[in-house]
Parts: C-alpha cells; structure tokens; sequence
C-alpha cells in the first residue's frame, strides 16, 4: 500500500503545481488594473500601487497564514489613504504604514487576532458600505478625465454638473464611455461563453482602453508610470520625527484597525469559499504586519488582503500559497520588463473598475436584506454608512461600535415590571435580567407601589435572571426606606450565584404557617433556593 500511496502523492504534486502557476496568473490579472487604480485612487504615483501588490505576494503570501488569500493594496483604504495623504504628505505615508504593521505584529504575538470577530457584522457591512459609496462617487470623476470637489458630500451634489460638463467635451464623452464599457463588462462578463469568462473582466476592458486611446482623434488621460526603483521612498529622520505629531499617532491607530480587520474579515469570508486549510488568525495577522512593515520602510501603500483577488484565487483552482506568492513575482516582473505596457492604460478604465469595486464594498443588497432580518442592526448598519460617508472611517466605525454595544445593551436588558395593588398589599414582580438600562422603569414601579398607602409591600424578583449592582442597590434602599417607615415589606429573591444565598439575621417565614402575620415593625424575607439552571434536583421548600 506504500507504493500506490506514494505515486499518487507524486503524481498529484504535479498537477497541483501546474494549477498554482495558473491561478497565479489569474490573480496577477486581477491584481494589475487594481493596484495601479488604487494607488492613482490614493492620490500617490503608481509604482507605489504595485509596490504594495508585490509585497502583498512576495512576503504576506509566503507566510502561512491563511492559504488562498491574496493582499495588495486595497480599494476600501484609497480614501484614508488618500486624506492621510492630503493632510501630512507622500512622504510621511511610509511612516504611518511602517508602524501600523509593527504595531499588528504586535497583536498577533499577544494573540489577539480572533478579537477582530467579534465585531457586529452589522458594523462590519456598514464599514464597507461606508467606504464603498465614497469611493464610487468620488472616481466618477477621473472616469470622466475631470477633477472631484473633495468630500463625499460634495462628490455626491456634483454629479450633476460633471454630467452637464461631460455632454458638452467629446473627449470627456470617450473617456466616460471607456469607464462605462469597464462598470458593463465588470458586471456581466462572468456570464461570457465557454473559457472567455475566465480571463479577468478588469484585463479586457484594459485591452480595450488601450486600442480605443491609440485611435487617431482620442486625447484620454493615460497612467503616467516611473520606475519603480525610484519611486521607493525610504523613512528619514525627519519623518520619523513626525511621530511627536497626535495627528500621526492616530493615523497610525485608525490604519492599523482598519487594515486589520478588513484583512480578517476577509479571511472569514474566504474560508467559506473553500474546504481547504483554515485561517490561522494570529499568525495571518503577523503575515499582514510583516507586509506593512516592509510596505512602510519602502514607502508604499499599506496592504490589507482583498476579497476580489482572493476569490479569482479560490476560484482558478490554487490549493496551497504557491499560488498568491507567485502572483506578487509576476507583478514585479511586468513592472520591471514592460513599463511601457502601463502608460498606455487609459485613467478612466482604471476609475471605472473601482466605481465596479465600490458598488460591490456598497452592497445595496444587503441593506433590505438586513431590514427584514433585525431592524436594531439595520440602524446601526446605516448609522455606521451614514457616519464614516460624512465624516471619517474612523469616527464612523467607533460610533458603529458604539451604537452596537449599546443595541446589545439593550436587548440583553428585556426585563418586565408588572404591578398590582390587593386589599392591604402593593405588589411589583419582575422579570428578567434588571440592568441599569431598566432602572427608570423599576423605580417608577417601586414609588407607585409606596404611595398606594397600602400597609404591606410584596416585591417578587423570582424571574428575574440577573441582577445588576444599581438595581440591587435601589432595591435595597427602597426596601430599608420602607421598613424605616414601619411598612411590612417582602422580598423574594432568586439565588443568582447558584450555591445558595445567605443571608444573616433574616427570618424567613414558612407560608403554610396559619398563624397571623407579624406586625408593622418585622422584616419578611422570602429566599428562593432553587437550584441553577440545568439541575434537575427538586426545589426544597422554603421555611
């Protein structure tokens, strides 16, 4: 049986290898048009695009992480990326990218990789949709060959005189076109016939710009492209100095969050993809920081994995990480032989994957998806979306987070207070967990029970799950007040430790007892000893 096993091994081996070189190649196809579009998308040169996109190959690729994901540079960061560059200079992106992938090595070796999942998807959707529309809007106009305003906001109320300024420039009319033909074929070209579908959507339309541009007549924006050599910008002193800057300080912060948890985010996503190995997360985290760290000291764009490159990874048939570390050698190499290649792509075309790429981060689809599922969530996806659109991602997603907790806050707070006044008796029952979120409603309970006038107050918190300090602290206030006034008061407690409450000098009154019912000045407590949850031992009676 030794043999046959070890033929087959060999044999497969083979074969697994021809397959990885291929999908290597699908992903650098996929990878090529993104990279330099992000990168123009970031208001940096190109070369630092590609940069990235050989790091993301050559050094998180090699590190086994997770086995089929792919990084780059990545479109949901070209806005940061781009304010980050607006407010403190190209030369100083090195820095902030340097230490965010020191600072994720950094979690990664404290293991705090698996924290990033534990972020409300409702926030995580919000993020991407919050990204996403920026994104589109603001690159409909370098499809267009024309300038944006700057914000959002003000990208957003422009359309209309871009369009206006479009129908009146024929050449702005091509350019748009161009963009227009890549959104179209981004969207539909999977349903191609036969293998034509499997050459990457972006690639054609690529190809096409290229021909339409060199038409006698056609004056489009084209890349202008440098050597990549000399677009590598290595830290100084006087950079590393701008670390006394807050505004770098938190600058580094909001790239390292952003970057590592869209990074494991995806990981999740594309370990549904496939049966193959899982994510390691700490380690995939460490793999993301070593990219940084070296994206930062060659003064490239951060590097984030990338569900688009991922999938075509998944889906051209890579098993190991062969694959998505040889996509990052052939980024290097086309760069370095056919420079030439690059200068011809019109702007537009690369604008108009990235308006496809922002509509995808957007998902319109899962906003009435989420509203039908939980309306809590859907308010805390749209508040997230509506945030980081008019101010920044990361205001956006603290407040996404913030609104999280406390929709969780709230639905772990279901308590009910019922009340109800007998002959000499005021009653109020509670259910439920009693958290501070539900005490206005509980001490609305306890003065209407008070001021019934009613010699005997009987307060039952048998149902209730759990009993937090500020509202055991009311109740305990409330009920000396009470007895201080010579009212007779009950309280029924659970046992929420689960070991059995004790509780000195209180006497508990046994209820079959026919003899009357002391006088104003005794204190009745009345102790639930029933066992926790999950203890099918009978419920001794109380005495």
């Amino acid at each position: 049986m030794a043999g046959p096993r070890k033929t087959r091994s060999s044999t497969t081996g083979k074969a697994d290898l021809g397959t990885e070189i291929t999908a290597s190649l699908v992903v650098f196809l996929v990878a090529l048009p993104l990279c330099i579009g992000v990168a123009v998308a970031s208001g940096v040169p190109a070369e630092l695009g590609i940069i990235s996109g050989v790091v993301g190959g050559l050094v998180v690729g090699a590190v086994r992480g997770s086995t089929l994901q792919v990084s780059g540079p990545a479109a949901g960061l070209a806005a940061l990326v781009a304010e980050t560059v607006l407010e403190h200079g190209v030369a100083m992106l090195g820095v902030i990218v340097l230490f965010s992938g020191v600072l994720q090595i950094v979690l990664g070796l404290v293991k705090l990789g698996r924290v990033f999942q534990a972020i409300s998807l409702a926030v995580v959707q919000g993020m991407l949709a919050g990204i996403g529309l920026p994104l589109m809007f603001s690159q409909l106009y370098p499809m267009s060959d024309a300038k944006a305003p700057g914000t959002p906001f003000e990208n957003i109320a422009g359309v209309p005189g871009l369009l206006a300024g479009v129908a009146a420039d024929p050449q702005a009319m091509i350019a748009a076109g161009l963009g227009v033909v890549t959104i179209v074929l981004s969207f539909v070209w999977k349903k191609a016939p036969g293998p034509v579908k499997k050459i990457p959507a972006a690639l054609v339309a690529v190809g096409i710009g290229i021909a339409v541009a060199a038409l006698p007549g056609v004056d489009v924006k084209t890349l202008q492209v440098g050597n990549l050599a000399d677009a590598v910008d290595v830290p100084g002193p006087g950079q590393f100095a701008g670390l006394a800057d807050a505004g770098i300080i938190t600058a580094i912060l909001t790239f390292t969050v952003i970057a590592s948890a869209e990074s494991l985010f995806t990981a999740a996503a594309v370990d549904r993809m496939h049966t193959g190995p899982r994510t390691r997360y700490n380690t995939e985290l460490i793999a993301q920081g070593a990219g940084n760290t070296v994206a930062g000291i060659l003064g490239a764009l951060p590097v984030t994995a990338v569900v688009a490159r991922s999938s075509a990874n998944v889906q051209a048939g890579a098993r190991t990480r062969i694959s998505r570390t040889l996509h990052g050698l052939w980024l290097l190499a086309f760069a370095l032989l056919l420079p030439q290649v690059l200068a011809l792509i019109p702007i537009s075309v690369l604008a108009g994957v990235l308006v496809h790429s922002g509509w995808k981060l957007f998902a319109p689809e899962e906003f009435p998806k989420m509203w039908r599922q939980d309306r809590g969530e859907f308010a805390v996806m749209a508040l997230t979306t509506l945030v980081i659109t008019a101010t920044a991602l990361l205001e956006g997603v603290l407040i996404g987070l913030a609104a999280g907790v406390v929709l969780a806050a709230l639905r772990m707070s279901q308590a009910v207070v019922r009340q109800h006044i007998d002959d000499d008796t005021a009653r109020v029952v509670m259910a439920g967990n009693a958290t501070f979120l539900r005490l206005p409603r509980l001490i609305e309970a306890l003065e209407q029970a008070a001021a019934a006038g009613k010699p005997r107050i009987r307060l039952d918190l048998l149902g209730v799950t759990h009993l937090d300090h500020a509202c055991r602290t009311q109740i305990d206030e409330f009920v000396a007040q009470q007895r201080g006034a010579g009212l007779r008061v009950e309280l029924l407690m659970p046992d929420l430790t689960g070991a059995g409450a004790k509780v000195p000098e209180v006497k508990v009154p046994d209820l079959s007892d026919p003899q009357p019912a002391p006088g104003p000045s005794a204190e009745w407590f009345y102790l639930d000893t029933r066992p926790p949850l999950g203890d099918d031992s009978p419920s001794p009676t109380p005495r």
